[in-house]
């Protein structure tokens, strides 16, 4: 299929009343969430899964990409306004939104976050239309070892994602694929860790864990610091940007937008490195800025969002072309994808073409809202911040309740959501990273399913993965990807 058919076909699924109208009320949603200081993007689209379910894939999916983009974008206003991001991705906005904001200027700084959002959105969507047909073809060429090479590979990505502490990080992967083999063997149809619980031989609903580690975690963390609400009284002003604003962050806004494209294409890497590094970069192109960087240039501000929004576009390149996840996001809309029993991967382009390009062009539209309700709403969003803690976390532990029953009718899945909260809440206590844990528990099994396949295949020899030139390839990309975070560390430390 062409790239203008698949288009045309992914349009005339979107461009229904039924989907347009969940791309808004997604939006909507992140925007509101996002606003909130400590709402992350994955948390929100965690909670808010479930209500997809009754939906069509292409529906469910616009729902939650219109959450993604829109809790990632607001995650800047609290960041501007008062010094505290909404989501991680919006840390370097903080650098020069807020000076910004203590000069009297936060409706711009806002507005310039809302069209730099727009640009790097935008422009990485339509730079995956362009190159995920052409991985998922070559991803086509996969058998069982290139399949377990490239699991293991992003397994290896554990390390550069486990913060401060990569021991740490090794130990929530690791209970992330011990938790994954509960169930039936892949292979020979045995219970494992069932422990006679007829409940447990069916497994452990991946979506049931991830609402409990992101929703019903961060309310216990919440409640064990306490929830105090913000007070942040500002009047917004020259929100629109004007034209001079827009002529100097053009070339900005641009190439942090294709570089947070790539970045967020790497599994594992995420919004906020993705923020970091264009912000970092954009210092580096820009040789005696008036004012100077960290003293509210506006060019600051749109480097960082504009590369954290690309990067959601970048993270839905691996997810859809080899169904590993790009962020946690994204590991979420896998579940949300195997709930309706369609498999993430290099297949996908084929055999679901309408529901990918129909992706490309709702996340597109998703960018126009934000555009949109992000110029026009800014007052409304800077309200949200005084909203009563005390009245949205209750609501979100019923929403974490209702969400996990609603997988299967069944109690088993609220106790196993219940039990990886209180999992999630002690490990973000002890300073254990929860990302591992998620690449755990979604690569574990592709890695352990396609390693037996491959043995089995070859008579038990390791031949069939050390003779394929791509799976070498894979492998050794792992052995640099596992190691180059430990020793940077080491030689940081030193």
């Amino acid at each position: 299929m062409s790239l203008l058919a698949g288009l045309a076909e992914g349009a005339a699924l979107v461009f229904q009343p039924v989907p347009l109208l969940l791309i808004v009320i997604g939006v909507l949603i992140g925007i509101a969430m996002g606003s909130i200081p400590g709402m992350t993007a994955t948390m929100t689209v965690a909670v808010l899964v479930s209500f997809t379910f009754g939906m069509s894939p292409t529906e469910g999916m616009m729902l939650l990409l219109g959450i993604y983009g829109g809790a990632l974008y607001a995650g800047s206003i609290p960041a501007i306004l008062i010094r505290t991001p909404g989501t991680p991705s919006a840390a370097a906005t903080i650098f020069d939104g807020f000076p910004l904001s203590q000069q009297g200027k936060a409706g711009r700084a806002i507005g310039i976050a809302t069209v730099a959002s727009f640009v790097g959105g935008a422009t990485s969507v339509i730079l995956i239309t362009i190159i995920s047909p052409q991985i998922a073809d070559i991803a086509l060429r996969f058998r069982s070892p290139e399949y377990f090479a490239l699991a293991f590979f992003g397994l290896t990505i554990i390390a550069s994602v486990s913060g401060d502490s990569v021991q740490k990080g090794m130990i929530s992967g690791l209970l992330g694929m011990l938790i994954a083999t509960i169930g039936l063997d892949p292979t020979m149809g045995y219970p494992r860790f069932a422990f006679g619980y007829t409940a447990l031989t069916a497994g452990v609903q991946f979506i049931a864990v991830m609402i409990g580690l992101f929703g019903l975690a961060e309310a216990f963390k919440r409640y064990h610091e306490g929830i105090d609400g913000i007070d942040t009284q500002q009047q917004l002003s020259n929100i629109t940007p004007s034209l001079d604003d827009l002529k100097s962050i053009k070339y900005t806004t641009v190439g942090s937008s294709i570089i947070g494209t790539f970045i967020g294409a790497i599994p594992g890497a995420g919004g906020d490195i993705a923020s970091f590094v264009t912000y970092n970069e954009t210092k580096r192109w820009v040789r005696n800025a008036t004012p100077s960087f960290g003293d509210g240039n506006i060019r600051g501000v749109a480097a960082a969002e504009s590369g954290n929004n690309s990067s959601t576009g970048g993270a839905l390149v691996p997810t859809l072309t080899l169904g590993i996840p790009g962020d946690s996001v994204t590991a979420i809309l896998i579940g949300a994808l195997l709930v309706h029993g369609i498999r993430p991967g290099p297949g996908l382009f084929e055999d679901e073409s309408a529901l990918v390009f129909s992706i490309f062009v709702g996340f597109f539209l998703v960018y126009v809202v934000i555009l949109i309700a992000g110029l026009l709403g800014a007052h409304l969003w800077v309200r949200i911040l005084n909203f009563p803690p005390k009245y949205l976390w209750p609501a979100i532990i019923v929403l974490c309740v209702v969400g996990s029953f609603a997988l299967r009718g069944g109690i088993f899945d609220v106790w196993a959501m219940v039990l990886a909260g209180l999992l999630g809440f002690i490990m973000r206590m002890d300073g254990y990273p929860l990302a591992p844990m998620v690449l755990g528990l979604i690569l574990g099994p592709i890695a352990e399913e396609n390693l037996r396949r491959s043995l089995e295949l070859s008579g038990g020899s390791l031949d069939i993965i050390y003779t394929s030139p791509i799976a070498m390839a894979i492998l050794v990309l792992s052995v640099i990807s596992l190691f180059t975070p430990i020793l940077a560390n080491r030689f940081l430390s030193n």
